[in-house]
């Protein structure tokens, strides 16, 4: 059994609760490695994560956790490793690619558990880096008929995430339910102020100065989830389309790739429609 361990704790606010919770590791004989907190005054709550190594009876450790926190705390002991990732993406390669190689070369703390597309654009990408492409075209089946086969394959696959990485198609209130909070989607930050086709067009047309994406948890609501990551870069007037989309392109890579680094490492708490982030 290994004797690395994350503790996550998120629970209505309350005085002494670090000193609470770090006396159950002292008295268990475990060493502190790394610990972060924060308290949201607003909303009276509290997180924290916690990084300790020692010999430990989990579920007695979990008890005990539980007897001095507030009802209802949110309590996971997690024994770090690799999460399974499985990536939906349509026909732009730029952010699977970046993924692939993060993933292969072990620059991100997890490992791809497959691909699943609605075009057949990206199987050489895959498949030349050994892993699993799952081609499942959307043309001449219904909306709710394309998600299920999409739902059996991830039972198959069983993803701690799903990716989406350019991602061209809006899934389903009953596909986002299936994944709660599971669900990582990045896009370019001009939305909703840029809707529709060729966003970067239209962000040349009206002469931006800034470019940039975000990735965010997928809810019902498009585009409105809560927010893990967002970079953005600056451009000018010698920027065409063309220029502004490879800039935006490398900023997708960058932000994705970030966001999941701080997910898959159990960096991120969410509160309400916002996140916490232990960096």
């Amino acid at each position: 059994m290994s004797d690395q361990w994350r503790l996550l704790v998120e629970c209505a606010d309350q005085e002494g609760l670090v000193h609470k919770i770090t006396g159950v590791l002292y008295r268990a004989q475990c060493n502190v490695l790394v610990n972060h907190e924060f308290a949201d005054l607003n909303r009276s709550r509290f997180f924290m994560r916690t990084e300790f190594s020692g010999s430990i009876a989990r579920d007695a450790i979990i008890d005990e956790l539980r007897q001095i926190l507030p009802p209802e705390s949110s309590v996971r002991l997690i024994c770090p490793g690799k999460k399974r990732l499985v990536i939906m993406a349509s026909r732009e390669h730029h952010c699977l690619a970046d993924l692939v190689t993060r993933c292969v070369y072990d620059e991100l703390d997890a490992e791809i558990a497959g691909v699943i597309s609605n075009h057949d654009t990206l199987r050489p990408l895959v498949e030349m880096n050994g892993l699993p492409f799952v081609h499942l075209p959307h043309e001449d089946v219904s909306r709710d008929e394309h998600e299920r086969q999409i739902l059996e394959k991830l039972d198959e696959l069983q993803p701690d995430y799903v990716v989406l990485a350019k991602y061209m198609r809006i899934l389903g209130p009953e596909f986002v339910k299936r994944f709660s909070n599971r669900i990582i989607n990045i896009h370019h930050s001009f939305l909703p102020a840029f809707i529709g086709a060729k966003p970067y067009h239209q962000a040349w047309e009206r002469g931006v100065k800034v470019i940039g994406a975000t990735a965010h948890f997928v809810t019902n609501e498009l585009d409105q989830g809560p927010i893990i990551e967002q970079q953005v870069i600056n451009v000018d007037h010698t920027h065409g389309p063309k220029d502004m989309a490879r800039a935006g392109r490398d900023v997708e890579r960058m932000v994705l790739a970030r966001a999941l680094r701080v997910v898959t490492e159990d960096r991120v708490f969410l509160n309400g429609n916002r996140t916490v982030i232990f960096d």
